[in-house]
């Protein structure tokens, strides 16, 4: 394991998209999120419409928003400067379309990474190709012993 991303997983590992889904935290496992593909430069990860909608029977506009925050926090931890983890500080939705079934899946790229912020833009769209949602995730690069923790 190196240095990167806090410790926390090896950005470099042959089966880094295997490590992000063996530990999707509690709510990307309640909510089914999975990861697909996974660089230094772009994730991608889907989430079933199915037991994330709201009481119309639409896919809620918070799924949405943990795709895009999840897929962007990970990123930004995959470029996080050694003993450093992301803390999401801003994170921006356009809700574009509704859903009522089937998987959605986001795609996030990095926009600006650098010393202290990484900001991701994350598309978000249906099985079609149609766009759901967009959204931007800005993350502060804050040193991992300052939030308790210890990357082990």
């Amino acid at each position: 394991m190196t240095e990167a991303a806090g410790g926390l997983v090896d950005p470099h590992s042959p089966d880094l998209v295997g490590e992000l889904n063996a530990r999707p935290g509690e709510l990307g496992e309640r909510m089914g999120m999975r990861f697909v593909s996974a660089s230094l430069t772009e994730i991608v990860a889907t989430l079933p419409v199915e037991g994330n909608r709201q009481p119309f029977g639409l896919l809620h506009g918070g799924a949405s928003a943990v795709l895009a925050e999840s897929i962007g926090s990970t990123l930004g931890l995959l470029l996080a400067p050694a003993g450093h983890v992301p803390v999401g500080i801003e994170l921006n939705c356009t809700h574009h379309r509704s859903a009522t079934g089937g998987t959605i899946t986001g795609r996030g790229t990095v926009l600006q990474a650098g010393r202290t912020l990484a900001t991701v833009a994350i598309a978000i769209t249906d099985e079609q190709g149609r766009p759901i949602c967009t959204a931007r995730l800005t993350n502060l690069y804050r040193p991992l012993a300052a939030l308790g923790g210890s990357g082990s």
